[in-house]
């Protein structure tokens, strides 16, 4: 049986989402935003910190 520490989260379907997961698909997002720029230099720590926190926020309602 595998075994799973204390950063992943299980989604809806039952499947395990890593932290480090969350954080690949959080890029992905930033740099579509980046390439049509929605995001500037400026403002990249806040949004990025937004859209991580969209992410681990769905993850964790998926887990409820």
């Amino acid at each position: 049986m595998p075994t799973h520490d204390d950063t992943s989260k299980k989604s809806a379907s039952g499947s395990v989402v890593s932290d480090e997961t969350v954080l690949k698909l959080a890029k992905e997002i930033a740099v579509k935003f980046i390439e049509v720029g929605r995001i500037t230099p400026a403002n990249f720590p806040e949004t990025f910190r937004e859209i991580h926190a969209a992410i681990r926020e769905t993850v964790a309602e998926d887990k409820a």
